[in-house]
């Protein structure tokens, strides 16, 4: 059984509440295995200082991909059978621009288009799985072109801000996870990635009288900055989790996120860097779409 699939059982026995749910986050990380994805990933350039991978790209996407990988996670959502998930129904039949709602998606624009009949909230979160399987070929074609020298806040493939961090083996290095693309880096010690406060001064360490984490064989606690009130759960671990049992990892590990949230820090929403990238449909003669 691979790590993604037993973290995937442990969180269905622990929460079988959530089952609507992880139902969709199986589909999308079984897509994030497929090749398909890979033909759309672009030469990767030589990283810049403090620039991810994927800021600046222009890359086409096939709109049938997209659409297809939609209509299957609506269609998984929908048979959950609880109201909002019923609700997505509607938009199987939605006449939809699947290039922009595939950037809008990438870049985490909070403002996509509403669809009449199916509950916004329900459907904002299906589609912001759609780039997951490409940010996870980006990873696996780019990992060898990440600069050793990166400790930014943010992935340096996509750009978003971490899931946790990973303190590992007997040195102890800290490493950042992403929860998009799966990916890793390395992260200073005693630094906040939404603020770089630096100050120990201004940095606590939250240790939960109980955590009921998922996370396998992992020492759980709560970085946070006391200026930005940011925070980043942390397990102490001998090796990293799999690309794929990242996102997994990250649902496991919600109750740290409350305890987090009880004590009034917060995980800042949207990107940590923009992207600024260019999508066209695949095949398309005419049109293109900058997203900043």
């Amino acid at each position: 059984m691979s790590a993604p699939d037993a973290a995937l059982n442990g969180l269905r026995r622990e929460r079988p509440e959530w089952e609507p749910w992880l139902a969709v986050v199986d589909e999308i990380l079984r897509e994030a295995g497929s090749p398909a994805w890979e033909a759309a990933v672009p030469a990767a350039p030589a990283q810049g200082t403090a620039v991810p991978l994927l800021a600046g790209a222009t890359f086409s996407v096939d709109a049938a991909l997209v659409h297809r990988l939609f209509k299957r996670l609506v269609r998984t959502a929908s048979r959950a059978g609880t109201p909002k998930m019923s609700s997505l129904k509607a938009a199987l039949d939605a006449d939809l621009e699947w290039a922009q709602l595939f950037a809008a998606s990438l870049c985490r624009d909070s403002e996509i288009a509403a669809v009449s009949g199916a509950d916004a909230e329900a459907l904002h979160a299906v589609i912001a799985l759609l780039p997951v399987p490409f940010l996870h070929a980006c990873n696996r074609r780019w990992a060898s072109s990440i600069s050793a020298g990166w400790v930014e806040g943010y992935c340096p493939v996509c750009g978003s801000l971490p899931a946790f961090a990973e303190v590992r083996g007997i040195e102890r290095k800290r490493y950042f996870r992403c929860g998009r693309c799966g990916g890793e880096w390395h992260a200073r010690a005693l630094y906040c990635p939404y603020c770089a406060m630096g100050d120990h001064d201004e940095l606590v360490a939250l240790v939960p009288e109980q955590s009921g984490s998922n996370a396998v064989g992992s020492n759980a606690l709560i970085d946070a900055c006391q200026r930005c009130l940011g925070y980043v759960k942390t397990f102490t671990r001998l090796q990293g989790c799999s690309p794929g049992a990242v996102m997994l990892e990250d649902l496991a590990s919600v109750d740290l996120d409350l305890a987090a949230i009880e004590r009034g820090f917060r995980r800042p929403p949207g990107p940590g860097f923009a992207l600024g990238i260019t999508v066209t449909e695949k095949g398309a003669r005419r049109g293109f779409l900058a997203w900043k």
